[in-house]
């Protein structure tokens, strides 16, 4: 009886605050249905399965495989390399594997839910984070823009980048609004979702630090020290160490998941293969697509300058950086960086905010053309250039 009360207020809330994003939300899904759609109508026209595309391609299948049979797959690539399913964190397969137990569905189409589920709360705190910061507009803004971001294709496909962006979003704005202990559960789930948890932990231990410096400048005192910003730092890297660890128990090294990594051909070497990459690109039959990358990698340079300039809250920026450094550094499918930097939503901000600002024709135009532009890359990414998105 007594729970009765606190549960009808958090309903109360929770109704005031869907009714407060209801603009950013409607938008978000409108962009990301025409992209669905536009994949699946070029997917149509050229023979494919619009349905296998999303939810059973590439790592979606490695995602069912393990909902559906547990961790121990390996695979033979030629004469490569073994790889291993352990390369691939538990969450999210755990959750596919939920929805299927709780539905008809089978555990493919229970990741394409989990999915799409996510998508929806992701773009909820991306818009909690940009209203938070400069208001509803922005936060609507940025909310539409990141489900229109060139690799928005991966949103709507049974991959981890929605349920960790979710988790990622809502773990800053809880940091930013001081909500400690939950910003550090949220990352412990991150943890389990992606490697790239570690730029999340960053930002976590970052906003503990800054609290904890300023409870001492006020008072003098370091009650922070023993309160809940340390309490959320400690929990942070928890899902992240204990994946690791239980990897490293199950190869019996205790650098196994660096291991497993390699075994996929990935690995963080400062910059060279992606300067490799380039140069590929640049001296290739398709010279050009060498000069779009360069020039990709000069915006979100200039986006993160701006960032900066903009005096975003430094747990919102040290995500950025520490994500940016992973899409940069790191070897891998050359197509799959773009996706990397979806979780990094801090970037789009200053777009966000200078897009506010303008009158609604040109927002509308302006938001269009990206949504346009998006859908034409995720038919390019899937339907063309057939590599891993």
């Amino acid at each position: 009886m007594g729970l009765r009360p606190g549960l009808g207020r958090l309903v109360l809330r929770t109704r005031r605050c869907l009714r407060h994003a209801a603009p950013a939300m409607v938008g978000y899904i409108g962009v990301r249905a025409f992209g669905v759609v536009v994949l699946a109508g070029c997917a149509l026209l050229a023979g494919e399965n619009p349905y296998r595309l999303l939810a059973g391609r590439w790592d979606a299948v490695w995602y069912a495989s393990i909902g559906e049979h547990g961790y121990g797959r390996t695979v033979w690539v030629g004469h490569g390399p073994v790889r291993s399913d352990l390369a691939f964190f538990p969450l999210f397969p755990a959750l596919a594997r939920g929805v299927c137990e709780l539905s008809p569905l089978d555990v493919m189409a229970s990741g394409l839910v989990v999915s799409w589920l996510a998508a929806l709360v992701a773009a909820w705190g991306i818009f909690a984070v940009g209203d938070l910061l400069y208001g509803r507009r922005t936060g609507t803004v940025l909310a539409i823009v990141w489900g229109a971001a060139p690799a928005a294709v991966v949103q709507s496909m049974a991959y981890t980048e929605s349920l960790f962006t979710a988790l990622t979003a809502w773990a800053v704005y809880c940091v930013l609004t001081k909500r400690w202990i939950v910003a550090g559960t949220l990352t412990l789930a991150a943890g389990l979702t992606r490697p790239t948890a570690a730029a999340v932990v960053v930002a976590i231990w970052v906003g503990a630090a800054v609290e904890i410096v300023r409870d001492w400048r006020r008072d003098r005192r370091p009650q922070s020290l023993c309160g809940r910003p340390l309490v959320a730092a400690l929990l942070a890297p928890l899902g992240l160490a204990g994946y690791l660890l239980w990897v490293g128990t199950r190869t019996g090294h205790l650098t196994g998941y660096v291991e497993v990594q390699r075994q996929w051909i990935k690995s963080m070497d400062a910059g060279q293969a992606l300067l490799k990459q380039i140069e590929r690109l640049l001296t290739g039959p398709e010279p050009l697509a060498g000069v779009a990358v360069i020039v990709a990698l000069v915006v979100a340079l200039l986006l993160l300058g701006l960032s900066v300039r903009q005096r975003q809250p430094l747990p919102l920026l040290a995500l950025t950086v520490v994500l940016l450094i992973f899409a940069l550094t790191g070897t891998g499918y050359f197509s799959s960086r773009p996706r990397l930097l979806l979780p990094a939503f801090g970037l789009l901000l200053p777009v966000a905010a200078g897009l506010a600002k303008a009158r609604t024709p040109v927002v509308v135009a302006v938001l269009s053309l990206l949504a346009t532009s998006s859908a034409a890359y995720g038919v390019y990414m899937v339907l063309v250039a057939h590599a891993p998105p």
